[in-house]
């Protein structure tokens, strides 16, 4: 998307110019995330892949938006996005 913009080719007296518009591809989901069983006090990891290294996560519990504590803990390397849940409790089902 950042090269978008407008180009030259100059040959002294002479110019060409071309607009050039780079389409963005929309990020999907290569691998969805998996429900998981975890025992009361234990830790849990929810990872899903991206098809776009980079992309900005929301993790999310029902209609609320998480965010970074001792209690979750987010990671992402390249493609992938993990939430870790740690000392979980049947709340956090």
């Amino acid at each position: 998307k950042n090269d978008s913009d407008t180009y030259t080719c100059d040959i002294g007296d002479a110019q060409s110019r071309a607009k050039l518009v780079v389409q963005e591809m929309p990020v999907l989901f290569k691998q969805e995330l998996q429900n998981e069983e975890a025992k009361e006090g234990k830790q849990v990891k929810l990872t899903c892949e991206l098809s776009k290294p980079g992309t900005p996560v929301k993790w999310m519990k029902g209609d609320t938006v998480l965010y970074a504590s001792e209690k979750y803990e987010f990671k992402q390397h390249g493609t992938v996005a993990e939430l870790i849940i740690r000392d979980v409790k049947s709340v956090d089902a």
